[in-house]
């Protein structure tokens, strides 16, 4: 592992200068996103906008800045949708940018999107740097950028400020900063369900420092004063650590006691929506069922292909030899995301946020000439932009 806490971090605009290439990059890659929409959804007699902000879960989370919890709709199947299985940071920040300013709630959700998705960018690019410098962390942000779903970073979706937060209060913890990373993963819980894997990788981290700390040989000079100067540290350690689950931990509880239906009322909110965690079995059995025609026996073989692609991705970033965090994180987001009982389609834009796992890849591209990376990173831009556009003027994110 990289020794990270001895790297020294540049202050905040001397950060700012370093990450710019990656920032500028990162925008232009995501201004051929928007435009390529545009252009899309005008040949199609269709507002790339309100695809942008008023479609999908865009709808519930303007809602719940409108409006407020307590909105649901019932389905003919009996089955109850309620806007308590989206967590209020997002809608939150979009009723305070509209009481400040004119912007509509969409427009507002919109603005915070596209702030978010440049923190974000700047927060994937200040992990990297810390783990394998800038170049790599350049790289980094750039892959990211060219998903083939990257354009939800630029929609009105939650999944843009949750990266930004996780990335983020994983730096903090990369570089020592321990309240500051629990104060960070307790916001990233306030805005999606996944916030969990910020909160097991602050704990992984810090466990595993506080126990390195205790492992210091005693009869050393130089270890007991090291040891010392670690115990005058173990204060922040325990209070990130109590600061991180607090944002989850207090919507899912206050979910339950809104419901009249105790700690667990969350859950069956979920269970509303048919979502659920069953160790990845309905997705098994949803990718077995694509192997009954031939059509759809393609797509079955793609998703094969992808989740294989997926693991492969993260063994390579054990070998790597990743930062306990990011490893945690990642394995986290990873689990979540692919053992989700519903959703399916939903399942690429689930992970956005495990941006580790495409540091491999970042550092592969980051070997190459900077006229080959480049030409690279322009084809994947292209052709994401392209798929963005398709995607969202048909079936789109559900």
């Amino acid at each position: 592992m990289t020794d990270l806490e001895t790297r020294v971090t540049p202050p905040g605009s001397a950060a700012l200068r370093r990450a710019a290439p990656a920032l500028l990059g990162y925008a232009a890659v995501r201004a051929l996103g928007l435009l390529a929409l545009a252009g899309w959804s005008a040949a199609r007699d269709k507002s790339a906008y309100t695809l942008l902000t008023a479609r999908w879960d865009a709808l519930w989370y303007t809602r719940v800045a409108e409006l407020g919890y307590g909105y649901e709709v019932r389905l003919p199947n009996g089955d109850v949708h309620s806007n308590l299985a989206f967590f209020p940071l997002l809608p939150w920040l979009e009723r305070l940018l509209h009481a400040v300013t004119p912007l509509s709630y969409a427009d507002a959700g919109f603005v915070v999107s596209l702030l978010a998705s440049l923190a974000a960018a700047w927060g994937v690019f200040a992990v990297a740097d810390q783990v394998y410098g800038r170049r790599a962390g350049v790289c980094a942000v750039l892959v990211w950028a060219v998903l083939p779903v990257g354009i939800v970073q630029s929609m009105a979706y939650s999944e843009s400020l949750f990266t930004a937060l996780a990335a983020w209060s994983l730096y903090a913890v990369l570089t020592g900063r321990w309240v500051t990373a629990g104060a960070l993963a307790s916001l990233a819980g306030l805005t999606r369900p996944v916030g969990l894997a910020v909160v097991a990788a602050m704990w992984a981290a810090a466990l595993a420092s506080l126990v390195q700390d205790r492992k210091a040989p005693a009869g050393d000079a130089r270890a007991r004063r090291g040891a010392g100067a670690a115990a005058a540290r173990v204060a922040p350690r325990v209070l990130g650590m109590l600061l991180a689950p607090v944002g989850a931990a207090g919507y899912v509880l206050w979910v339950g006691h809104h419901t009249g239906k105790g700690p667990l009322g969350y859950f069956d909110v979920q269970a509303g929506w048919r979502n659920g965690f069953d160790g990845g079995y309905a997705f098994a059995r949803f990718v077995a069922d694509k192997f009954t025609s031939f059509p759809s026996a393609l797509a079955g073989l793609g998703l094969i292909v992808g989740v294989a692609l997926l693991l492969w991705l993260y063994v390579v970033c054990v070998r790597q030899r990743q930062p306990l965090p990011l490893l945690v994180y990642a394995g986290a987001v990873l689990a979540l995301a692919l053992c989700a009982s519903s959703y399916f389609g939903s399942k690429p834009r689930l992970l956005l946020p495990a941006f580790p796992l495409l540091l491999p890849l970042a550092l592969a591209l980051a070997r190459l000439r900077t006229s080959r990376s480049a030409l690279v990173v322009g084809c994947l831009a292209a052709a994401s932009a392209v798929y963005g556009a398709w995607w969202l003027n048909g079936s789109g994110p559900p």
